[in-house]
């Protein structure tokens, strides 16, 4: 029998990421699994990404939701996660499930967890089945190169050492100047796989218009804009988790 629940820790580069692997009654190893990726200053266990695993597992795929660098209960400074870190770090997630015998996997992730998944996807088109993304950052490249994240303006071609975050908090210049490098169209869309993009139009933290361009540069994308809905999924959470439940039905293998 395996466990419906558990918890382990990944190790990438001498960093400990914590997860935890739920898995689907009558499952082991051998039904489809989502990494979820969390967002920004956020974890693995806000009560959103909680809600769209629980989706995820009705229709039979077993989850795994990972606390990345600087974030939740894993290793790491907040102020020197940068989007590469992100990415290395699921790769290493990617890795280790594959070693757990799981082969059908999925991607999927909120805000910057969003794009690091599509950054990923792009980078293991051979690995990665399909995407559900949930108000993905796509604005972030774009808006480091143009001097402007987070509301706080700098000169984009001078970084300053430190930039001002969410709560008070504080990010490396190097955050920024890897953010600049990143390049979200052409590497997302390598993947040709089934792609969900969840997005509520009154989400206030990113824009609705950088997840139709990128919707359309898919060559199989749902988008589906949420009326009324925030950046976090709060006020109509049943409607996320249904719009969920028909994507994974509709490419469970």
């Amino acid at each position: 029998m395996c466990p419906m629940r558990q918890p382990m820790i990944i190790h990438d580069d001498g960093i400990a990421l914590a997860a935890d692997l739920e898995t689907p009654e009558g499952c082991c190893g051998a039904c489809p699994l989502v990494i979820l990726l969390h967002g920004f200053s956020s974890a693995r266990n806000r009560i959103h990404t909680l809600q769209a695993a629980a989706a995820m597992r009705e229709d039979g795929f077993a989850t795994l939701r990972a606390d990345l660098y600087g974030h939740g209960e894993s290793g790491g400074e907040f102020s020197k996660h940068t989007l590469y870190k992100w990415i290395s770090n699921t790769l290493a997630v990617i890795d280790h499930v594959r070693g757990m015998g799981y082969t059908d996997l999925y991607l999927s992730g909120h805000s910057q967890g969003g794009l690091v998944a599509a950054l990923t996807a792009g980078m293991e088109p051979d690995r990665i089945r399909g995407l559900v993304l949930r108000a993905p950052a796509f604005m972030i490249p774009r808006c480091a190169r143009e001097g402007n994240l987070l509301g706080f303006r700098f000169d984009p071609d001078h970084v300053p050492d430190s930039v001002p975050a969410l709560n008070g908090l504080a990010l490396d210049g190097n955050y920024i100047r890897v953010a600049q490098a990143v390049r979200a169209e052409e590497t997302a869309a390598r993947f040709k796989g089934p792609v969900l993009i969840l997005h509520g139009d009154e989400d206030d933290v990113v824009p609705l218009e950088d997840s139709q361009r990128m919707a359309a540069l898919y060559a199989d994308c749902e988008l589906a804009v949420m009326p009324g809905e925030t950046h976090h999924y709060d006020r109509h959470p049943e409607e996320m988790q249904d719009l969920i439940r028909a994507f994974c039905r509709k490419i469970k293998p």
